[in-house]
């Protein structure tokens, strides 16, 4: 059944009413087949359009409905709850693909997110480790001094050796085969967003760990079944992202500071940064598309640059009287 589109303009067309299941089953398949993006990304663009079409359900509007002035209210409401900009700019985004993606596909007439100002973002850097932490969370991994504890152990620490060397994610860990590593020519290949392979080097240290986990222990877990993924749970079963990320938090407990699997990619690049690594290696390193994504790894490398001189330098905490600022002032050669 047609229904009234009024666009920005005021005028007023009919055009075939497209129910918000059909519409985002649509996108769906667009981002799954087209864009080529995982399945988590599929899921967080369908949260926060759901999220939006439970807003205008209220206002008695489907998503090809939905006007300006609809899609600024939602935002400042969204702000107005407490959610800080980055995440409100965040639904703004998939917003737009959304709506750009139906009018490609002649399904409006306009785009209601249109000139719409992006909420502000405040420049968050990652959360990353210090070298010491890092060295503690890596041999932190441990469980039962039993056959099948000690298999656990080494694989955790494997994985460990793994994340923070080639700054990967959980699930390019996860998803891992034994054919994806070339253990001789010393690096991994990862499937990361949109499905892109990249070339992973990994250190001696990864290196040692991975042959110290395939040398039985790997076996031991799979017993007598047969399994493709690199790093596998008990029974040669598939680990999970979630089992992941309590693997992490249990080792870093010995540093002090609970620690995530991202944390670990965060510390690899700003580690390697601080070495003196080019942005453009440290992008490929990480798989960003955009390189403006890697360079807020100078910031984290300044922020520390400047926390260490202000812990160490001589004069870096050194103030100066009233009477002699007032006299550098009006003499400054002096």
């Amino acid at each position: 059944m047609p229904f009234p589109i009024v666009s920005d303009n005021g005028h007023t067309r009919n055009m075939p009413s497209l129910s918000n299941e059909r519409a985002l089953g649509a996108f769906r398949d667009y981002l799954k087949i087209e864009k080529g993006l995982a399945q988590l990304s599929v899921a967080a663009y369908e949260h926060d359009l759901g999220q939006f079409a439970e807003f205008l359900a209220q206002r008695r509007r489907l998503l090809v409905s939905a006007q300006r002035q609809d899609t600024g209210d939602f935002l400042r409401d969204l702000l107005g709850n407490g959610m800080d900009g980055r995440s409100v700019a965040r639904k703004l985004s998939a917003m737009r693909q959304f709506y750009k993606y139906l009018l490609l596909d002649r399904h409006l007439e306009h785009d209601p997110t249109l000139n719409l100002e992006s909420p502000r973002q405040w420049r968050v850097l990652p959360k990353s480790l210090a070298r010491e932490e890092v060295t503690s969370l890596l041999t932190g991994a441990s469980h039962p001094e039993t056959p099948m504890g000690q298999a656990l152990t080494l694989r955790d620490r494997a994985m460990l050796e793994v994340l923070y060397a080639g700054g990967v994610r959980v699930s390019e860990v996860v998803d891992a085969k034994v054919e994806d590593l070339k253990l001789e020519l010393g690096y991994l290949l990862v499937r990361g967003k949109g499905d892109k392979e990249r070339i992973v080097p990994l250190g001696r240290a990864a290196l040692d760990a991975i042959r110290a986990y395939l040398g039985g222990s790997r076996t031991q877990l799979c017993g007598n079944r047969a399994a493709v993924s690199l790093f596998v749970a008990r029974g040669g079963r598939r680990l999970s992202r979630k089992r992941m990320w309590q693997i992490v938090g249990a080792a870093s407990t010995g540093s002090g500071r609970h620690a995530s699997p991202h944390m670990l990619r965060h510390s690899c690049a700003t580690h390697m940064v601080e070495n003196g690594a080019d942005l453009r290696t440290v992008q490929t390193l990480l798989g960003h598309a955009d390189i403006s994504t890697t360079q807020i790894y100078t910031h984290v490398a300044l922020d520390r640059l400047q926390s260490v001189y202000r812990a160490h330098h001589p004069r870096a905490k050194k103030t100066f009287s009233p009477q002699r600022t007032q006299r550098m002032q009006r003499n400054p050669e002096a």
